[in-house]
């Protein structure tokens, strides 16, 4: 199932708000948000062999990527929202 099947209705109340564009990176930023949630608790039970008080490396690698493309979506929404208060000529 898509994205745009699977999550319709937040989809609809988030582009409701915010407009096309901006809703769907306000989802994005949830499902962003919801996979660092997952992997750090997976973070817990999957240690590193070396140093078990840290998540294994592949944990901390995810865990990295999705912080970045949480700060890029996040750059996004804000030149947006930054874009939409100017006052149009």
């Amino acid at each position: 199932m898509s994205a745009f099947q699977e999550l319709k209705e937040e989809l609809e109340h988030y582009e409701q708000m915010f407009g096309r564009e901006r809703g769907r990176l306000a989802v994005s930023l949830d499902r962003i948000t919801n996979a660092l949630v997952l992997a750090g608790q997976h973070g817990v039970y999957c240690t590193s062999q070396r140093d078990p008080g840290v998540p294994a490396m592949d944990l901390r690698m995810i865990h990295q990527e999705l912080v970045h493309a949480k700060e890029l979506v996040q750059s996004v929404m804000e030149d947006l929202r930054k874009a939409n208060e100017q006052p149009k000529n």
